[in-house]
């Protein structure tokens, strides 16, 4: 095996890790309805996942674990990502809030950060920020 199929196979097995993070989000009120649904499926092209890996990884969504980014760039990355999973039904339910704050302690936040940036992270999706715009706004408040 050689050195661009390793990092190709563990490049492809965080994006799994990833997808099935936030399947896990969607997961938490008990459905996937239409728009997390969507946003499922973009996700899952933007992060090649095929057809057989997306009906693998929904079916066994919880066997995945969550591998932080080193960088946090990536982090404020997944985060967005996960917020806009929580949001994509327009309803916050306490579990869904509640694994998004799970999540950043994956992640690599600070625990005793996790409910501001929950709480930020949350305010922008509503806000429809683009990722660029999440990132400069969630860097900001560390300033």
């Amino acid at each position: 095996m050689s050195i661009s199929d390793l990092f190709d196979s563990g490049f492809k097995k965080r994006n799994e890790d990833h997808f099935a993070a936030i399947v896990r989000v969607a997961m938490s009120d008990g459905i996937i309805n239409e728009a997390e649904k969507a946003f499922l499926d973009r996700l899952a092209r933007n992060l090649n996942i095929s057809d057989l890996e997306y009906k693998q990884i929904l079916k066994d969504y919880q066997s995945h674990p969550i591998n932080p980014p080193l960088f946090y760039d990536r982090r404020l990355e997944r985060l967005y990502d996960l917020a806009r999973m929580v949001w994509a039904d327009h309803i916050e339910g306490d579990n869904q809030v509640k694994m998004l704050r799970k999540f950043c302690i994956g992640l690599g936040f600070k625990p005793e950060n996790v409910e501001y940036i929950t709480d930020k992270a949350l305010k922008l999706v509503h806000q429809e920020v683009d990722l660029d715009t999440f990132i400069e706004e969630m860097k900001t408040m560390n300033q």
